[in-house]
């Protein structure tokens, strides 16, 4: 079974930006729940305007629905991701551009307790990590291939919160993971 569509992907109106307030708001409630969901099922992380003008890519299953000729325009995909920014539940990456965000399936606080978790279950507790160590361990975790800026916001939330100690380390950033509670 894959990612099922909502009911109102197979609707003329919601592949473009519409001039009602109130509908659009709707609409654009309905495609920021469809993004969100769609990146945590498959584990998408970044979404950039281009991928709603170049076919074949990651989002092509939602932001194209070829049964009924329609597909979002970069436009419109512009002011969704400006709409998800601007509810934190995005953010640009890089930072002072608006084409491409990192996005918040999971907020940075979730993220600090997958992290935490991750480290006890795997008795990473009290050991100096590299990011790269976490983003890119041996064995495939719910943390495999997260952005950099996204970790890094999850062990600020774990720093803050006396879960974590930032360390420097020969090849930049290290963390270590402190037992504790939140």
């Amino acid at each position: 079974a894959g990612f099922r569509l909502p009911s109102i992907h197979a609707a003329h109106a919601f592949f473009t930006e519409q001039p009602n307030p109130t509908t659009q708001g709707t609409f654009a409630d309905n495609w920021i729940r469809l993004i969100l969901s769609y990146a945590r099922y498959r584990r998408l992380f970044v979404i950039r305007v281009e991928d709603a003008e170049v076919a074949g890519g990651d989002w092509d299953e939602i932001l194209r629905n070829e049964r009924i000729n329609r597909r979002v325009l970069p436009s419109y995909l512009t002011s969704l991701i400006s709409a998800m920014a601007s509810r934190n539940l995005a953010y640009y990456e890089p930072p002072k551009q608006t084409r491409s965000v990192i996005l918040l399936w999971r907020l940075p606080e979730e993220w600090a307790d997958v992290l935490h978790s991750w480290g006890t279950a795997t008795g990473q507790i009290n050991t100096i990590l590299t990011l790269y160590e976490i983003t890119d361990p041996p064995v495939p975790s719910p943390l495999s291939g997260m952005p950099l800026s996204l970790l890094q916001r999850a062990i600020a939330v774990l720093t803050r919160t006396g879960r974590a100690q930032l360390i420097g380390v020969a090849d930049g950033e290290g963390v270590r993971l402190l037992a504790g509670g939140k």
